[in-house]
């Protein structure tokens, strides 16, 4: 009788793993909705929208972006926290809402290491640190020497506390013992637009924002995080001596925790084929985006190393999100 169960127990067990695969296999049968917790036009949206295009040619059905912003990212991230794990909702973020927020904000309406399961890394975005061409700087080390011998004499724009653009020069000041004033912005434009006026000094931003600047003089380049030739000869912070500060600007892709193992599995072959694809590969390249290839289990294995980095980061210098 006992062996008699074990059997039934195993045929069970097989028949629950033959309907997974096959459903795998047969994903998906109607349109799958990519939450961007940001607005449109900005890198995570870009990268979504190109992933979004690629996965709806390859897959024969819409994968349909549904921008949600708010919160620094909590909006949307909680929408699809709470999604059905069936396959028909994926997250596309920025690292903010995985890695940092989780330590800034006393109350998250999700938990990111328990609601979400990781699919695929996604992207590196190349950003850089520009500065206002009259500061009399030629390099990140004369940066952070005036913010030495003259602290709090050099402004800094920062969206906000949750963005990487305030996370870097946190960083740099723990490294280096320099001290910048930090000016607050309602977003990423606004922040461009203050350092091309001179309000502010210095900037941390996605390379693909400033880049015409640059190139016209308008502003001018320091350091970047990732070598590119969209801006050859600039060296990055690791080069220049300050790897630790390197936060990766990643947009990375996520599903409601419960989402089947195949699926997750077969979602991040196809977008590690996407990427890989010559056509898609020149966009990111033009949109400034390094692709990570990763397994879901290799992802995980960063993102769990980049929270512990970071999460004691914040709980050092005691940084808290206005709730």
């Amino acid at each position: 009788m006992k062996c008699l169960l074990r059997r039934l127990v195993l045929v069970v067990a097989m028949s629950c793993v033959l309907a997974t695969l096959a459903s795998a296999q047969n994903w998906p049968v109607k349109p799958v909705r990519v939450v961007v917790p940001s607005p449109p036009g900005g890198g995570t949206d870009g990268f979504a929208r190109l992933i979004g295009i690629a996965l709806t040619e390859a897959l024969q059905q819409p994968f349909v972006i549904e921008n949600r912003p708010g919160a620094d990212g909590n909006i949307g991230t909680e929408l699809a926290a709470k999604a059905a794990p069936d396959g028909y909702t994926i997250l596309i973020s920025a690292i903010p809402a995985m890695v940092i927020n989780p330590y800034l904000y006393k109350k998250l309406p999700y938990n990111a290491e328990t609601d979400f399961v990781p699919v695929a890394p996604g992207v590196e975005g190349v950003w850089a640190i520009v500065v206002h061409p009259s500061v009399a700087v030629k390099s990140i080390a004369d940066l952070i020497d005036i913010g030495k011998r003259a602290p709090g004499t050099l402004a800094y724009g920062s969206p906000g506390v949750a963005g990487s653009s305030y996370m870097v020069v946190r960083m740099l000041e723990e490294i280096t013992g320099a001290k910048f004033l930090q000016i607050p912005y309602k977003g990423a434009g606004p922040a461009s637009q203050g350092l091309l006026t001179g309000d502010i000094q210095f900037l941390k931003t996605d390379i693909i924002s400033v880049l015409s600047n640059i190139r016209a003089g308008k502003v001018r380049a320091l350091a970047v995080n990732q070598v590119t030739d969209l801006l050859p000869g600039i060296p990055t912070l690791a080069e220049a001596g300050y790897k630790d500060a390197e936060l990766s600007s990643a947009f990375m892709v996520m599903a409601p925790k419960g989402t089947p193992a195949a699926l997750v599995q077969r979602l991040n072959a196809e977008i590690n084929k996407a990427m890989r694809m010559p056509a898609n590969a020149k966009r990111l390249h033009d949109q400034g985006q390094i692709p990570v290839f990763e397994t879901p289990e290799q992802f995980a294995d960063s993102l769990k190393k980049s929270r512990a980095i970071w999460g004691a980061f914040i709980r050092r210098n005691n940084i808290v999100a206005e709730q």
